[in-house]
């Protein structure tokens, strides 16, 4: 999912996905974030790394 997506599923701002890139990168598994483009992509599984909080306890 894009990066603005994720970021607002799981009730962070828009830019949030790319704030803890730039700060933290080693917080995010390896291939749960890519850039395609000038788009950044990523996984659950690196959104659920990086917040501590997974998908399935999301209010969705």
């Amino acid at each position: 999912m894009s990066a603005g997506e994720a970021s607002k599923l799981w009730g962070k701002s828009d830019n949030y996905v790319r704030q803890m890139l730039a700060k933290y990168p080693e917080k995010f598994p390896a291939g749960s974030v890519r850039k395609i483009g000038k788009h950044l992509v990523v996984t659950p599984q690196g959104m659920e790394a990086v917040t501590g909080i997974r998908k399935n306890d999301l209010d969705i």
